[in-house]
């Protein structure tokens, strides 16, 4: 029995890994081992450890990270804390090969523990590029770290190698998210309603904004802009999801609550929508606006446009239905208008999604079950010139 232990420390990454976990579950030969820290034991962020339990999920361990700070400072300080707490439940687990995805400095302390106590790392979602977030060079750290490399698209799977990773140890299965528009039994717009408490209108629209983290200080200024954007649409109505636990994510959360108050009759607000109420809105919504990944990944799905605002996704693969943009109001506004020109409307019919059509947490436990994990602790750096 293989025991394999899936880290997640926030309401986005449990989305993605959710049906990898059900299949590695499910398997007769794996056990599950479910490792929880981050945002999930936030009450801030809404305590979603429940939400895990109340799926039918049995939480192994979990790790505090005390994020009561988003600044610099914090949020080294919380990374501190959990390589103390991951240590801690790595040494009692003892799992055969440890599961991450992504980027984020939670998962960053959890594979450097496993790292030092020598339990193989398998990393999904490696070889992207964010280039406005800190995000990109934990990403590429937590890559050079682990053993099996999971990408979400043949490009990505082909940088991972160029960092030296054994082809042989890299694949390319699509990317996470798509598994949830393939399983999922989606809301209906009535449902959808009902389910948000809240009515649509002619246009919809959801925002997803979070800080450019490897910029100073610019969230405010930013936000601004957008919101200025925003209150010029006077006859669409908006669906926030709030930021996640970065560096001046706070600034963001209060400025959503104050627009939302000011403009309850087009405006409401989520610290978590989870998957089936976001994906559903992608369902019943106009476009994304922001610069969040789920832009990029699942929407382009769903054959509606992003708004790619700023620096944050910069590097990333872009289906024909993204148009970026700066972030100043006036930008935003033009691109805003070209989402709704027909022009633009009659080429969303024919978006292909780069990431692929699903089947990701599939092709990753099949993988996992029989890789053999024998002296996988000991890489070599794979040279492309010296291959070639």
């Amino acid at each position: 029995m293989r025991k394999v232990c899936v880290v997640t420390g926030t309401r986005a990454d449990y989305g993605l890994l959710y049906w990898l976990m059900k299949e590695i579950d499910a398997a007769t030969d794996t056990e599950l081992q479910l490792l929880v820290t981050g945002m999930h034991l936030s009450p801030e962020f809404g305590l979603t450890w429940k939400q895990i339990e109340a799926d039918g999920f049995c939480i192994t361990a979990k790790v505090d990270m005390q994020l009561s700070s988003d600044t610099p400072a914090g949020i080294t300080k919380s990374m501190g804390h959990g390589m103390i707490g991951f240590a801690d439940a790595l040494a009692d687990l003892k799992p055969d090969i440890l599961v991450v995805l992504g980027d984020r400095f939670e998962i960053f302390a959890a594979a450097s523990a496993a790292m030092v106590a020598r339990i193989p790392i398998a990393h999904i979602h490696g070889g992207e590029a964010t280039e406005g977030l800190i995000d990109e060079p934990i990403r590429h750290s937590i890559t050079k770290m682990s053993h099996l490399h999971f990408t979400a698209a043949e490009e990505y799977r082909r940088r991972v190698i160029q960092m030296g990773e054994n082809p042989a140890t890299v694949f390319n299965v699509g990317a996470a998210g798509l598994d949830n528009i393939e399983q999922l039994a989606l809301l209906n717009r009535e449902e959808f309603e009902g389910a948000i408490g809240f009515k649509l209108a002619g246009k919809n629209l959801i925002i997803t904004f979070h800080p450019v983290t490897l910029e100073d200080s610019t969230a405010k200024q930013q936000f601004s802009q957008l919101l200025q954007a925003l209150d010029r649409l006077n006859d669409a109505h908006l669906i926030f999801t709030k930021p996640n636990a970065d560096c001046d994510g706070r600034i963001i959360i209060e400025m959503i609550d104050d627009y939302v108050a000011l403009n309850k009759d087009k405006a409401i607000s989520f610290t978590s929508m989870g998957q089936l109420r976001y994906l559903s809105a992608l369902q019943h919504v106009d476009a994304v606006i922001g610069n969040s990944s789920s832009g990029l990944i699942e929407a382009p799905s769903f054959r509606i446009g992003t708004v790619n605002i700023g620096d944050r996704q910069r590097g990333r693969i872009k289906a024909k239905s993204v148009i970026d943009c700066q972030p100043e109001c006036g930008s935003i506004l033009a691109a805003i208008d070209q989402l709704y020109s027909d022009e633009f409307q009659d080429r969303l019919r024919q978006v292909i999604n780069p990431y692929g059509q699903g089947g990701m947490a599939k092709k990753v436990v099949g993988i996992l079950r029989r890789y053999p994990l024998d002296g996988i602790l000991k890489k070599c750096f794979y040279d492309l010139e010296v291959k070639a």
